[in-house]
């Protein structure tokens, strides 16, 4: 397994993982107001899950896809279901025809690179994954994982014995 797939396959575990643990929380507890990412758990996974089919589109010369108005955990759910693995796919096919540097224009009309734009959002979900764990401590999620690359790899890709 490459580097390249290793980051996608953490990427897509470590946001379910989140979400996941969501699961239980109320919407009064998905909505609470905080002091970090989109001001509430809701709308940061809301952000991060519409973010990987907003540069799959980008990438791929396709529209925009509309956000859903049902903003429940059930939809994001299912949304990250089904368009990460297309991001997953797109990003693999670029990288197997060796097309990481072919550019597109993004949504300010600048000119960027497939391969730079694959890891802006992997780097994004990093970082709002990492505002999301803050906000499910601060709701008293217990029992938390830590998210990283390494322990998505014992949990997926045990080593030793």
């Amino acid at each position: 397994m490459d580097l390249l797939d290793r980051q996608l396959r953490h990427d897509q575990w470590a946001t379910t993982q989140l979400l996941e643990l969501s699961r239980g929380l109320t919407d009064e507890q998905l909505d609470q107001p905080f002091d970090i990412g989109h001001q509430s758990l809701r709308a940061t996974f809301e952000h991060m899950i519409y973010y990987v089919g907003f540069w799959t589109a980008y990438m791929n010369g396709q529209p925009v896809p509309e956000r859903s108005d049902d903003h429940s955990l059930a939809v994001l759910i299912d949304h990250h279901k089904r368009t990460y693995p297309i991001f997953a796919a797109l990003a693999r096919q670029l990288r197997d025809e060796q097309r990481l540097d072919d550019t597109f224009l993004d949504h300010n009309g600048e000119r960027v690179t497939c391969g730079a734009t694959i890891l802006h959002v992997i780097v994004h979900n990093v970082q709002h994954r990492a505002e999301a764990r803050h906000i499910l401590e601060r709701l008293g999620v217990p029992d938390l994982p830590e998210g990283d690359p390494q322990e998505w790899e014992w949990a997926h890709e045990p080593h030793g014995a």
